[in-house]
């Protein structure tokens, strides 16, 4: 299996290669060089198993030779050993043909769990084996930055570096990164948005003196690793509700468009999807582009949702990649584009193949806690934010096909929103009980390239 970059420049690399690296050296992203398939029958012989068997049948055919069965199977094993649910990625129905797949049952109660506690898991195998150490950096915009936290704190053989805009994720969020003791980690606050935070990332990995220098690796949603594992929970989910049978439909709340690619992955190795909707808050670039073909970039507007406050989706470019038919140096002056006038426009041929996978919608912030307090009345289910906007849009979406909804956070990452929509104030699970009692650590940092590389420069162990 070999993975190329979503701008062509860039050399062919194994899964481990893609994973440890990163973002392509050209700038793109790395994506598989052909998807592997499941026929009908493989997809129907995972009705039943454990989730832990799903991810390695789908996982499988990725990985080429990185791991072995015996090592692989042990990985995901570790990796989702300590989810708070059996099922891992349990169905909850809400409604006539709606279902709600929740996906917070993980440490940091985030659907990046699914991904970062396997990744975590394959770096420390992949750099045991080679002596190897690596500075992880990653920008988030809540969720990402404590899952990663949390899945390598403490490795010897990793130090890790997060971005988070300053005042602009949740109290919980927020803790998450702050609080863990061990000083392998490190929560920078930058001042500015995620949008300037991920820009940030990805100037490092453009900075190749400094990149080789410190041995940079990526763990956000660049990173390829991730996106395969979200895939799974897509077949589990769809697999519970009778597919290869039938076709399912899914609602993604989504910023960075990462969640909502692993579905489309999903769809291209055969999973029978109807519709992929996109669910978006205020900043609704996604919304725009998919309905007009305009991505122009505007002001982040800060909101409840703030996981979802993203101008500038970096896993869009590899939806364009395919879009245009794996055309690198298209996809290259589209993010030109973006980069020197601040949007771009995809030809009409173009939102045409995008309408044939992809709808969406929106949700205002009315709309949002009209929703959270709507389930928790009607449907006897206390939402989080983003989860409500996929709610929300998704019964704008509803038919034939069952519908299930992502629902990407526990309520209690957000209790301010909650408790503003419904009166109650969700509780932390108790294995987090104390969080806002502990100490924090943090580091304010400005949004300038030169400062974030001298201050990780200074603190990585060598």
């Amino acid at each position: 299996m070999r993975y190329i970059s979503t701008r062509g420049q860039a050399p062919d690399l194994t899964f481990e290669q893609a994973m440890l690296t990163g973002l392509a050296r050209d700038g793109g992203l790395y994506v598989p060089a052909e998807v592997p398939q499941m026929s009908t029958a493989d997809i129907a012989a995972l009705a039943g198993l454990p989730y832990e068997e799903i991810a390695f049948r789908v996982m499988r055919p990725f990985i080429g030779d990185t791991f072995t069965d015996e090592v692989f199977a042990d990985l995901i094993a570790k990796a989702y050993a300590g989810f708070g649910h059996d099922a891992r990625a349990p169905l909850k129905q809400l409604g006539p043909n709606h279902f709600l797949l929740e996906l917070f049952h993980g440490p940091t109660l985030a659907f990046k769990d699914f991904a970062m506690q396997l990744i975590g898991q394959m770096f420390q195998e992949a750099l045991s084996r080679s002596g190897e150490r690596v500075t992880i950096v990653g920008a988030t915009s809540g969720d990402t930055g404590s899952a990663a936290i949390e899945a390598f704190r403490g490795l010897d053989a990793v130090d890790v570096f997060i971005l988070y805009p300053h005042g602009r994720v949740s109290e919980v969020q927020r803790r998450q990164m702050t609080t863990p003791v061990e000083d392998n980690v490190h929560a920078l606050a930058i001042d500015g948005t995620f949008d300037d935070a991920q820009a940030r990332l990805k100037d490092m990995f453009n900075d190749f003196d400094f990149r080789d220098g410190v041995r940079l690796a990526g763990v956000n949603s660049i990173n390829w690793a991730r996106v395969l594992a979200q895939v799974v929970y897509y077949f589990s989910s769809a697999v519970a509700l009778g597919a290869p049978h039938r076709a399912v439909s899914f609602t993604v709340p989504t910023g960075n468009f990462g969640d909502i690619f692993a579905g489309y992955i999903a769809k291209r190795m055969g999973l029978p999807i109807d519709r992929l909707v996109v669910a978006t808050n205020q900043n609704d670039i996604l919304h725009r582009c998919l309905t007009t073909g305009g991505y122009v970039t505007d002001a982040v507007i800060p909101s409840i949702s703030p996981s979802m406050d993203i101008q500038v989706s970096s896993n869009f470019e590899r939806l364009l990649f395919d879009a245009y038919d794996r055309d690198g140096a298209a996809v290259a002056a589209l993010m030109d584009e973006l980069k020197t006038q601040g949007g771009f426009h995809v030809s009409q041929g173009t939102l045409d193949r995008l309408a044939a996978d992809f709808a969406s919608g929106r949700a205002s912030e009315d709309e949002t806690l009209s929703t959270i307090t709507r389930a928790r009345d009607h449907m006897n289910e206390l939402l989080c934010p983003h989860s409500a906007i996929g709610v929300k849009v998704a019964e704008e979406h509803l038919d034939d096909a069952p519908m299930i909804t992502l629902a990407t956070a526990h309520p209690a990452k957000f209790p301010d929103a909650v408790e503003k929509a419904t009166g109650t104030r969700p509780p932390l699970p108790h294995r987090m009980a104390d969080l806002y009692e502990r100490s924090e650590r943090v580091t304010e940092v400005p949004n300038d390239l030169g400062a974030l590389e001298d201050l990780i420069r200074e603190r990585i162990h060598t």
